[in-house]
């Protein structure tokens, strides 16, 4: 009895060990995957400080493709500072040479990404119009009022020409701040990355051709 008594409390300790063994694989396991989901943004402020100062090479390189244009709200006859401006890459030209508004009505096809990590090479994207590759042949468009956008895009936007294709550069300031945004996959701090077509624009309360009616002139 004695014997069996021993054998009952080695297996009770062998199994409490199991248990706790377990528990802690699991505990390290979870605190691993929250470390690798922290680590995406780590010091995320300051990497996107440093990738929105880098863009002021890619302007230096080729002002022919770039542009740096400052806050539309702001006093366009002075120098501001850094976080002012907004850069832009053209992708490809319109054939238009008017622009929006701010009170304008704009149709616009759009992708928007946040910077490069390590899970989304290419920025994780937030929001946009866009199936697949960027293409005017299978992108959808979407009608809205200019000035409900961010700054960034207000500020874009009047400067483009209808059939205009930009990748538009729009630092935190004139974006979404330190607002989280997470639960819509923009931390705070965000620089915002938007492939950006203006497609039309109309003055407010005027009709705007549907997208159905003019897309074969965009594919063709």
């Amino acid at each position: 009895m004695r014997i069996l008594i021993q054998k009952m409390a080695q297996a009770t300790r062998t199994a409490l060990t199991a248990g706790c063994l377990c528990c802690l694989c699991c505990l390290v396991s979870s605190c691993s995957e929250t470390s690798g989901e922290e680590d995406e943004y780590a010091n995320w402020q300051q990497r996107n400080e440093v990738y929105f100062a880098s863009l002021a090479d890619s302007l230096s390189k080729d002002p022919t493709k770039w542009r740096r244009i400052k806050n539309f709200s702001l006093d366009p006859n002075t120098e501001g500072k850094a976080t002012d401006y907004i850069y832009v890459k053209t992708i490809a030209p319109g054939g238009d040479s008017e622009s929006p508004v701010f009170t304008d009505s704009v149709r616009i096809s759009y992708q928007g990404r946040i910077i490069p990590t390590t899970n989304y090479p290419q920025g994780k994207v937030f929001d946009g119009t866009v199936y697949g590759t960027y293409s005017m042949a299978t992108n959808a468009t979407t009608r809205m009022k200019l000035s409900t956008l961010v700054v960034g895009m207000e500020t874009a936007l009047q400067h483009m020409h209808r059939g205009d294709y930009w990748r538009v550069y729009i630092p935190q300031e004139m974006g979404y701040g330190n607002r989280d945004q997470t639960s819509s996959g923009i931390p705070p701090y965000s620089v915002l990355i938007f492939d950006l077509t203006l497609v039309d624009f109309s003055p407010a309360g005027q009709a705007m051709p549907a997208w159905s009616a003019r897309q074969k002139e965009w594919i063709d």
